[in-house]
C-alpha cells in the first residue's frame, strides 16, 4: 500500500553524515533524502533563505522529503492541513474538482514555491488538490514548525505577507480571465499572465501541456492547440524546449486588449 499524501515516512536514523569539511554548511543548509545521494540546499528556498542557523537546524530536523510520480496526487482536497510543502524539483498544478467531476486548474507551481499555507495557518482542511505534472520532489514541514516560523521569524512572516498579497492579486486576475467569453482571448490573456521578462525577451517558462492549459481556462485541448499554432504562424510566439518565447509582445498585447 502506498503512503497516503501528506503522510511521509521519517528519515532513517542511520543516514550517512556529510563530509567533515562541509559540516557547518550541511548542518544548517542541507537535507539528505533516504536511500539517495541527494543534497537539498534549503537556503535556495526563498521562504527559508534568511533563517538563523538555529531556526534552520530546527527546520532541517523536522523536514521530510518525498518523491511523487507524474499525475500522482500530492495534496488531496479535504485532507488535514498538517504540513507546509515546498516544491524542490518538477512542476505541480493546483486543481479543484467541479460538481460534475471536471478538473479545473487554478495555478502552476515551480521549484522554490511553497503551498498548503492556508490550511496550515487556519488549521483547516485542504481547499484544493495538487497534482504532479512531472515527477517531483517535495519537502514537507510539520504544521507546528511552520507556525513557529510564521510567528518567530520576521523574514518568513514578511515573505508570507507579500506572498498572500500577490496570491490575492493573481487570483483576482485569473477570475477576470475566466470571465472573458471569447475563448481565443482567454488564451492570449493566460499567456500574458504567465510571461516573465528574460534576457531573450518575454518568455513563458515550463509551458503547461495543451490539455493542462485547457483545464485551467475552461476550454478544449483542440482550441488551445489551434490558437497557439495561429500565434506561431503569425510570428507572435515561438515554441522552445518546455517554454514559449513571445517574439512580438506588442502584438500579443493588442490581442489581449481586443
Amino acid at each position: 500500500m502506498s503512503t497516503p499524501p501528506d503522510q511521509p515516512a521519517p528519515l532513517p536514523a542511520d543516514a550517512a553524515p556529510p563530509p567533515a569539511e562541509h559540516a557547518q554548511t550541511s548542518l544548517a543548509d542541507v537535507a539528505v533524502e533516504p536511500g539517495v545521494n541527494l543534497q537539498i540546499h534549503l537556503r535556495k528556498i526563498p521562504l527559508l533563505a534568511e533563517l538563523s542557523n538555529e531556526e534552520m537546524a530546527r527546520v532541517k530536523a523536522d523536514l521530510r522529503i518525498r518523491h511523487y510520480a507524474k499525475r500522482e496526487v500530492v495534496l488531496q482536497k479535504g485532507a488535514a492541513g498538517d504540513s507546509l510543502l515546498f516544491l524542490l524539483q518538477g512542476q505541480l498544478q493546483v486543481i479543484d474538482i467541479t460538481e460534475d467531476g471536471r478538473a479545473i486548474g487554478l495555478r502552476m507551481l515551480a521549484p522554490g514555491d511553497f503551498f498548503g499555507e492556508i490550511a496550515v495557518i487556519n488549521g483547516s482542511m485542504r481547499s484544493a488538490s495538487v497534482v504532479a505534472l512531472t515527477p517531483v520532489l517535495v519537502a514537507l514541514l510539520p504544521r507546528n514548525t511552520a507556525l513557529h516560523l510564521f510567528s518567530h521569524s520576521p523574514s518568513v512572516a514578511n515573505q508570507m505577507l507579500r506572498f498572500l498579497a500577490d496570491k490575492l492579486q493573481r487570483d483576482s486576475e485569473f477570475r477576470a480571465l475566466l470571465s472573458i467569453h471569447n475563448t481565443a482571448k482567454r488564451i492570449y490573456t493566460f499567456l500574458d499572465l504567465l510571461k516573465e521578462k528574460k534576457d531573450d525577451g518575454d518568455v513563458v517558462e515550463n509551458l503547461p501541456t495543451h490539455q493542462d492549459i485547457a483545464n485551467m481556462i475552461n476550454t478544449s485541448r483542440e482550441t488551445v492547440t489551434r490558437t497557439l499554432l495561429a500565434l506561431t504562424q503569425q510570428g507572435i510566439v515561438k515554441k522552445g524546449q518546455h517554454r514559449l518565447i513571445i517574439i512580438k509582445p506588442e502584438e500579443l498585447q493588442k490581442l489581449v486588449q481586443g
